[in-house]
């Protein structure tokens, strides 16, 4: 399958409501296979990290217009201590008491101002594991394409959808590596023509559109 048979909202519904997961997986101890940075070639799963991992949500906010789907992200403000720049989902840290789900909202409300009356949550992504020490819980979504959207500057310098024509095609993705914390960090990049996508969120990405498009 490749990106055109799920670029219209009813098959990528029918599809999602296949393969995605009704439920958040719960945290994995160490040692126990998971999804994350340490699937690239050269990158060592560090039980330590999996083990003791922060545990975090994004949401996935997936839009449906008459031109084709896209995906919702941000460009993180560039005065930020952590991650200026940066092109990321919506999402943060799980605050205590806190479900998935209602961080992923909480989130998406406080930086880009996401209603939540215009997102239907239709299910999860396995948790994803980064380098750094995070486990990414995904929710993903449908999102009106009429839903306002205002980046709040504190945290976020723009929103924008990038298409599912471009980052569900296989052939744009290639993996570069940097150096950190005295290791060599391999990465994956998603060719785009008006943002520099990389890391966890190209690899999360690459993660839903292979669980829809696996057999």
């Amino acid at each position: 399958m490749n990106w055109a048979d799920f670029n219209r909202r009813e098959a990528f519904l029918a599809r999602a409501g296949q393969r995605l997961l009704a439920e958040p997986e719960p945290p994995r101890r160490s040692g126990e296979p998971v999804q994350g940075d340490h699937r690239l070639p050269g990158f060592d799963p560090e039980p330590e990290r999996i083990a003791n991992a922060v545990d975090a949500a994004v949401l996935v906010g997936v839009t449906f217009r008459q031109e084709g789907g896209g995906i919702i992200l941000t460009e993180r403000s560039p005065h930020l201590r952590h991650h200026s720049g940066q092109v990321a989902f919506p999402g943060g840290r799980i605050d205590p008491g806190e479900t998935p789900l209602e961080a992923a909202l909480r989130e998406a409300e406080e930086e880009v101002d996401l209603k939540r009356r215009f997102v239907r949550p239709i299910g999860y992504l396995p948790s994803y594991y980064t380098g750094t020490g995070y486990r990414i819980v995904p929710t993903v979504a449908v999102v009106d394409p009429d839903a306002p959207l205002t980046p709040n500057p504190d945290e976020v310098g723009r929103v924008f959808e990038a298409p599912l024509s471009t980052i569900f095609d296989m052939a744009r993705y290639r993996t570069e590596t940097r150096m950190w914390e005295g290791r060599e960090r391999r990465y994956y990049v998603v060719d785009h023509a008006d943002a520099y996508i990389w890391g966890a969120t190209a690899a999360l990405i690459r993660l839903l559109y292979e669980r829809l498009a696996e057999p």
